[in-house]
């Protein structure tokens, strides 16, 4: 009778293991021609003329966007909207940005925690091939953005 029941636990440990979702992390880009890579963090950025909020629009930037950060100054992110000669040159707030971070993509349905712990409470579930930028890791846990707020997801 043990041995059966040992042998269903191994059994379905290895379906377990076999199964677990693992996620690719792709590395910060680095050093790029123009500066570092960068992504933005809420639904709508203003890019503007000049580093201060009454300074005139350039574009209006979205959640997600890659922009390239030449410098920053007092709160500020000097940035180009691509790397071609025709790209888009002004200033954000840099409260708003991740500059050079890494990215998590889900493969498979992967859950997200309000903490980094199994027991927390579930506060999404990701589906297939979802980028996300990392803000920090804790181990085997990333802390990313979720569209203006922020969870925890394994590695």
């Amino acid at each position: 009778m043990k041995k059966k029941m040992l042998l269903a636990a191994l059994a379905a440990l290895v379906l377990m293991l076999g199964s677990a979702v693992h996620a690719e992390i792709i590395p910060p880009y680095g050093e790029g021609q123009i500066g570092l890579g960068a992504i933005v963090l809420c639904e709508e950025l203003t890019l503007r003329k000049g580093p201060d909020a009454g300074s005139g629009t350039v574009e209006k930037l979205h959640y997600g966007d890659l922009i390239l950060v030449d410098r920053q100054e007092d709160g500020w992110a000097h940035c180009f909207d691509s790397d071609s000669e025709d790209s888009l040159e002004g200033w954000v707030n840099a409260d708003y940005i991740v500059v050079d971070p890494a990215r998590f993509v889900t493969e498979g349905r992967t859950p997200v925690y309000a903490w980094n712990d199994g027991d927390a409470p579930k506060v999404g579930l990701l589906s297939d091939g979802v980028t996300l930028p990392i803000l920090a890791d804790d181990g085997d846990w990333l802390l990313v953005s979720l569209r203006g707020a922020v969870g925890w997801v394994r590695k």
